[in-house]
């Protein structure tokens, strides 16, 4: 981790920013199996939609206090107070059918851990419990959704999640490390591999 950024080869998006290069090096695609954390990218990626990922990182700490600290327990209470209040806080994305999917997927969340025993057991079921492991050259093969992202959107929808189409869950699935998506070309792929086969 702590190489030269000048002459570290990474995938090429990453490379515009510090705050998307330590994302890049240090979460991006390393498999995720806490519910807290598996909830604030769900939580972050339905507000997504349509925007960039930059935007999201960088009011990412406004998120973690205005949906005290990801908390799926305290999200799904919200009521029209605490919807009033994110509607009118700058720090976040003020935009009122997402803020309701929020806490709607909250209590969404909570009834998979019940039925599953985590959200973890739930979701990494769908790949067998282990990383998909890709082997992209260029940033142009990565697709932006697959057949198993639509199947996992496909259930969630049916549990009455919002905002979590297929183009959202693969994106959930890449950060969460469902699937390595780091070209080949990039020292992540390498290392992360390695961390597999131990």
């Amino acid at each position: 981790m702590g190489e030269d950024n000048s002459t570290t080869s990474r995938c090429g998006w990453s490379n515009t920013n510090e705050l998307y290069i330590s994302y890049h090096d240090e979460e991006w695609g390393v498999p995720v199996h806490d519910d807290g954390k598996l909830f604030e990218f769900l939580l972050l990626e339905s507000f997504q939609a349509g925007l960039s990922w930059m935007t999201i990182l960088r009011k990412r700490e406004n998120f973690r206090k205005a949906f005290d600290g990801f908390d799926p327990v305290k999200v799904s209470t919200y009521g029209e107070e605490e919807t009033n209040r994110l509607m009118q806080d700058p720090g976040i994305i003020r935009n009122l059918q997402k803020i309701k999917a929020a806490i709607n997927n909250a209590t969404r969340f909570l009834e998979i851990q019940k039925e599953f025993g985590s959200f973890d057991n739930y979701i990494w079921k769908f790949t067998g419990y282990k990383t998909i492991l890709n082997f992209w050259e260029k940033e142009s093969d990565l697709p932006a959704r697959t057949i198993l992202s639509d199947q996992i959107a496909a259930d969630m929808k049916k549990r009455d999640f919002k905002f979590v189409g297929s183009t959202v869950i693969y994106s959930h699935m890449q950060a969460t490390g469902m699937v390595n998506d780091h070209l080949v070309s990039c020292f992540r792929h390498k290392e992360m591999v390695a961390g597999y086969n131990h």
